[in-house]
């Protein structure tokens, strides 16, 4: 008997058992991540019809019936790439020099993600957004066990930040939070418990409980066909559009710069998936430990917490737009947002629609 993770070949997992390997993909390096996503992909599929039959003599006459057909799930070599461009400014080769290095777009892993994103929307499926934008649904309780990070700031032992995020409780204690989980984030609604919906995260293993007044549940008819890859470690995004099962074209292949790891005030650009919540054309930016307006970024698109991906940030007293940055593509070093040229950050402002994109962190 052939076994890969836990699954034997004759189970056919369901989407709970498939987003403990889409945790992985989030959790790892890109490396770990076609690791703990290859065991699915060498999983043998069912025979597409099965018939019962019972061991009978000769002359006695047996229905055949005929067991449902279970649906064959994607996996990344059932997903094809197609180059076809709908920005083609400051586009990257697949793989391409940096320095004294060679930098690429990880299009297996790509390929393994928009595997799971196409499994997971085959059912019918409600699904919600983890909201709490600068706590706008009030800031979350205290965990049960909690640490100050090296911005000082309250955080849960996996590291999500109290500040912006949403509290999670286990299913057997609604009085104190276990978890957070962070703004954006996407999930299954699987019904509801007194004030509380019970949800099963994308990202996560297991269902959580979380207050209603958290959670913004998505319209029955979202789909999600328009996907924003971040890769933090190449410095680098691209954007694709699912045209057919297991087709999907890729839009732009651009330079990139991210969040850098710079206490107190920049941060990383958060690994994960995330809904893109929220547009403006011009995000409004303060100068760090003030009040004073320190400028705007053009066309930011944000999805998570007060990360988004913007045009080159103008810097008052300045007011013209400014279209490209010698820096992009080269190391982190925005306060949690995805700088890109400013034409290109309008190109996804216009073609990724509100609510029905995600953006998926990778490096």
């Amino acid at each position: 008997m052939f076994v890969e993770l836990g699954i034997h070949e004759d189970f056919e997992p369901d989407y709970e058992l498939k987003f403990i390997f889409m945790k992985r993909f989030f959790l790892f390096s890109a490396l770990a991540v076609c690791l703990a996503l290859a065991g699915c992909n060498e999983r043998q599929e069912h025979s597409l019809s099965s018939v019962a039959q019972m061991p009978v003599s000769a002359d006695t006459v047996v229905p055949v019936v005929e067991l449902p057909r279970k649906e064959k799930l994607l996996t990344a070599d059932d997903v094809t790439l197609t180059k076809d461009l709908l920005y083609d400014t400051y586009t990257l080769e697949d793989t391409y020099p940096y320095k004294d290095t060679v930098r690429s777009f990880k299009w297996d892993v790509i390929r393994n993600c928009l595997a799971y994103i196409e499994n997971m929307q085959r059912d019918s499926v409600q699904w919600v957004v983890l909201q709490n934008y600068k706590n706008l649904n009030k800031e979350a309780p205290l965990v049960r066990k909690f640490v100050r990070n090296v911005y000082r700031r309250v955080s849960d032992t996996l590291g999500v930040e109290r500040y912006q995020s949403v509290p999670l409780y286990l299913p057997a204690d609604t009085l104190v939070p276990e978890r957070y989980g962070r703004d954006g984030t996407i999930a299954y609604l699987k019904g509801e418990e007194g004030s509380f919906y019970r949800i099963l995260p994308a990202t996560f293993e297991e269902e959580w409980l979380a207050p209603r007044s958290y959670l913004k549940q998505l319209p029955d008819s979202t789909v999600f066909n328009h996907v924003i890859f971040v890769d933090r470690l190449d410095q680098n995004i691209t954007t694709l559009e699912h045209v057919s099962e297991g087709e999907w074209k890729i839009r732009s292949m651009n330079p990139a710069t991210t969040g850098m790891h710079a206490p107190p005030y920049a941060q990383e650009t958060p690994l994960g998936m995330y809904l893109l919540q929220q547009k403006k054309t011009r995000m409004v930016f303060l100068k760090d430990g003030s009040a004073e307006t320190g400028g705007y970024a053009p066309y930011a698109s944000r999805f998570t917490n007060g990360a988004y991906i913007h045009g080159v940030p103008v810097n008052a007293p300045r007011t013209s737009m400014i279209e490209y940055s010698w820096s992009l593509g080269t190391t982190p070093r925005s306060h949690m947002c995805v700088r890109n040229a400013t034409s290109h950050s309008k190109f996804v402002f216009d073609w990724a629609p509100t609510e029905r994109s995600l953006v998926v962190v990778i490096e």
